[in-house]
Parts: C-alpha cells; structure tokens; sequence
C-alpha cells in the first residue's frame, strides 16, 4: 500500500501524519511534513486509518491533497522488478513497461492536480489583492478631491474682503 500527500494551502504547508494498522499498531508517523510519499506493505487485512493533523496551528485552515494506491499482491512482485532485468516472454516485459508507464502518468497527473490547486489558491491571492489595490485608489481619489475643494473653500475665505458697517 502506498499514501502521496502534499499540503496544498494554508500556514506554513505543514501538517502531522500518522498511519495505523488494525491491530492499533503505529506504521508511520511523521510530524510538521509539507509532502511525503510512504509504501509500506499490508501485515494484516482490516482498516488502515490514515490521520492527517493539524494540532501545531488550529488557526489556519489546511487543504490537503492526497492518494491512497493499492497494489493486489501478485502485481507487487512484479512492480519491485529491475526493468533491464531478461525475462522469459516479450509479454512479460511489455507488461512490466505498461506498469511502470502507467505508474509514471499517475503521477504526473497527481502534480497536474497539485499545481492547479495551487494556481488556484494564487490566482485567488492576486484578485484579492488587485480589489484591495482599486478600494484604496478610490479611497485616496476621495481624500485627494475634498482636500481641493477644502483649500479652494479656505483660499476663497481667506481672500474675502469683510467690510463693517
């Protein structure tokens, strides 16, 4: 079995992870890890429990992307092979090609994903900052335009001749 997670937003990309077996048996464990890939194989069957936590900055929101892959037991022999090794079969070796292939595309696909979640979360950054930037303008526009009608008022009062009658 294998698990790929990467901490997409939020803080400082940094999350606590921990992998229990059914037995309560702690597999892995690994704290303040912004990604990390970990295959380990399955001593029993039963649930696996994977706990991603967040107890170091409760504050801040996290997204966490993340892939559980499941290799049945007779493909595992064969994903742990030397691809130049000589095999019996020119079907045996186009297989193990395919596998590895498609091994490959899966995690392309896995950063495809990370990268348009990231795009995302920046693209929301920047909109956010351009409305900031054009409240602002708007805002110094205002004090720009009264502080000219002020000084005109003041100026006009100022050169004012009074006159006592």
């Amino acid at each position: 079995m294998g698990l790929m997670f990467e901490v997409a937003e939020g803080g400082f990309l940094d999350i606590d992870v921990k992998i229990t077996g059914p037995d309560n048996k702690e597999i892995y464990k690994g704290e303040r890890e912004s990604s990390g890939k970990y295959t380990y194989a399955a001593h029993m069957d039963g649930v696996y429990t994977y706990c991603f936590s967040n107890r170091m900055s409760t504050m801040t929101p996290k997204t966490v992307m993340f892939t559980i892959d499941i290799v049945p037991p007779g493909q595992a022999n064969h994903a742990n092979k030397d691809p130049n090794a000589p095999t019996d079969a020119d079907g045996q070796k186009l297989e193990e090609m395919i596998r590895e292939l498609s091994q490959m595309l899966t995690s392309v696909k896995h950063e495809q994903e990370y990268m348009e979640v990231r795009e995302r979360v920046h693209r929301a950054i920047n909109e956010n900052t351009n409305s900031r930037v054009v409240m602002w303008a708007v805002f110094e526009a205002v004090i720009l335009v009264s502080m000219t009608i002020g000084q005109i008022y003041y100026l006009k009062r100022f050169f004012e001749v009074r006159r006592v009658v």
